[in-house]
């Protein structure tokens, strides 16, 4: 240690200890043995006198204090690995961004999108992370963010990507061949949720002056849109998706809307990144590769 510093190898050991809760598998992410991680957590904790971790036979658990100094640590780390890519990038070993997203949005519409980014920019590595909560860029080691709002986030700047426009419900054909009353299909559904979203199905009852029963409430509730389309295709009830993300299975008949009516939102999809902080050459080019893909004619954007 020098000035109370731990070592860099131990508190890398901790972190993928503490975050994959197991010895074995930190030893496996790091390229070490299970001793040698071991070892370093063991003369971490004794340095610190203070109990980081927990080891019942082979389970391995995180106290409290241990929680805590993770995610600094976790977070340290983060931070240091930007800082490294940023002098490889100024020293022309090539240029990288990363960049937070939501996870539907990037692995059904980002990602497939990327190769075209990669075609114009070989020099330029994007790495994605998935967040699906607002955050202080001063608190992540982010270079910009793709989320969903009502209005860009204060003490940033960058560009709107394209408006959500409205949410549809959607089921597959054998749910809506099953249903009992075709005057009102929606009745007896299971509703499918999503987690960020709790609202959404009562605004959209609302919207069409329909009553909104407790039992509607009782569906199941979903963290990610992918999970609501999977579910909605295996037959487990109606969804609300978004039309751009829905619409290819819409088209190809994989799904169907049980009603024709949707859920206009105000929300749109946003791209950002610190206003405090020059933006890169890097950055730059991808804000205008997206602002070129996004403000192109709609049905090529979808």
């Amino acid at each position: 240690m020098r000035n109370g510093i731990p070592n860099l190898g131990a508190l890398q050991a901790f972190e993928a200890t503490a975050r994959l809760g197991s010895f074995s598998r930190a030893a496996e992410e790091l390229s070490l043995t299970h001793s040698a991680v071991y070892r370093q957590v063991t003369g971490l904790e004794e340095r610190l006198g203070v109990e980081l971790l927990t080891r019942v036979r082979r389970r391995v658990a995180v106290t409290s204090a241990g929680a805590e100094y993770a995610a600094r640590v976790r977070h340290i780390l983060e931070q240091l690995e930007k800082d490294t890519l940023g002098v490889m990038s100024r020293s022309g070993m090539g240029r990288s961004l990363h960049v937070a997203v939501l996870p539907t949005l990037a692995t059904t519409w980002l990602v497939p999108r990327l190769p075209d980014f990669q075609r114009q920019h070989g020099d330029v590595t994007v790495s994605l992370s998935v967040r699906t909560l607002p955050f202080q860029f001063n608190d992540h080691p982010f270079d910009a963010a793709i989320y969903h709002a009502e209005q860009i986030w204060p003490k940033t700047r960058g560009i709107k990507l394209f408006d959500e426009d409205e949410l549809l419900p959607v089921c597959s054909t054998s749910v809506l061949a099953a249903v009992a009353d075709p005057t009102d299909p929606m009745a007896g559904l299971t509703h499918l949720h999503m987690s960020s979203r709790p609202d959404a199905w009562r605004q959209w009852y609302s919207a069409q002056n329909k009553e909104y029963a407790p039992s509607i409430s009782a569906g199941p509730r979903y963290e990610l849109f992918t999970m609501i389309l999977a579910a909605a295709k295996a037959g487990m009830g109606v969804g609300l998706v978004p039309r751009f993300l829905v619409q290819d299975e819409l088209d190809s008949g994989g799904l169907v809307m049980p009603v024709t009516t949707g859920l206009r939102v105000r929300a749109a999809y946003f791209f950002s990144h610190p206003a405090a902080i020059e933006p890169s050459e890097a950055l730059l080019a991808f804000e205008a590769w997206l602002k070129g893909i996004t403000h192109a004619p709609k049905k090529e954007r979808e």
